[in-house]
């Protein structure tokens, strides 16, 4: 059952410090940059990517005319036409932010009962669904977008990552995209991992869940929010929020394994999260 977020106001905040985050990084690094966290792309492809990812969802909030493109399109024509856009804008960040900001826009003029798809587990309303979801999307590629500067991961100090949005954002992946089917992670015989943030708000604070229990088997993951340290987890995997955020979107090394350390291993070689 999804927990009460921390509301649309907070989620365009997420949203636009990260769009603006991934706009400058992506300006400094500059379009032919690799991104060493997304092997074989550049930064010109990190932003297209992400722009078109924008668009299609305004095109699923509000319809295909409010993300620029034609009235009533399909929202595979929607991404196509997108990508399309970007590989031929003559200011690649600039169309970017533009789409950013039509999505804000869009989610700020949605109604609190908004009526669209989500795809996730454990979802929250439409409206919410997807102000949440793109805060989180935009800031783990505002992430990469850094990556291309720096030439390397950066430190979860460096990614501009609070420890409510980090927290947040754990649980959107642990209880939206970890049970669902297409989920890739799994074990030979059944394995508890217990993942907890080891600093930063907790779930007495008002600030959402700080730890998790992951049940791993041949069937899709389980999750469960979790007060304590089960006596019998296989294994833990903890962190400060942010670093946990970016750890287990593998976009960063910064994660503390007890137990069966091979399923962090495991973790970082199965779970994969793609656009498709």
């Amino acid at each position: 059952m999804p927990l009460p977020g921390p509301g649309l106001a907070t989620y365009l905040h997420w949203l636009g410090s990260a769009a603006g985050r991934l706009e400058a990084n992506a300006r400094q690094a500059g379009l032919e940059a690799p991104v060493p966290t997304c092997p074989g792309w550049t930064v010109r492809d990190l932003l297209v990517h992400q722009g078109m990812v924008h668009r299609w969802a305004t095109a699923n909030i509000a319809g295909s005319a409010a993300a620029g493109l034609p009235a009533g399109l399909a929202a595979d024509e929607v991404a196509r036409r997108a990508e399309a856009a970007g590989y031929a804008a003559a200011d690649l960040p600039g169309w970017f932010r533009s789409g950013s900001d039509a999505l804000a826009a869009a989610l700020a003029g949605a109604p609190a009962d908004l009526a669209a798809m989500v795809f996730l587990r454990d979802a929250p309303a439409p409206r919410e669904f997807w102000a949440r979801r793109q805060a989180h999307e935009t800031a783990i590629h505002a992430v990469d977008a850094l990556a291309a500067v720096l030439g390397r991961t950066p430190l979860a100090d460096e990614s501009g990552i609070g420890p409510a949005q980090a927290l947040d954002g754990v649980d959107e992946l642990l209880c939206g995209f970890l049970p669902r089917r297409r989920t890739q992670l799994r074990t030979e015989g059944p394995v508890l991992v217990h993942i907890r943030a080891v600093d930063g708000p907790g779930p007495d604070t008002g600030s959402g869940p700080s730890a998790w229990n992951v049940q791993l088997g041949q069937e899709p993951p389980r999750t469960e929010r979790a007060a304590a340290v089960p006596d019998r987890a296989d294994a833990i995997i903890s962190a400060a929020p942010a670093a946990l955020y970016l750890g287990l979107w593998n976009r960063g090394g910064e994660l503390e394994a007890g137990g069966d350390a091979g399923v962090l291993q495991l973790w970082r070689q199965q779970m994969r999260v793609s656009w498709s």
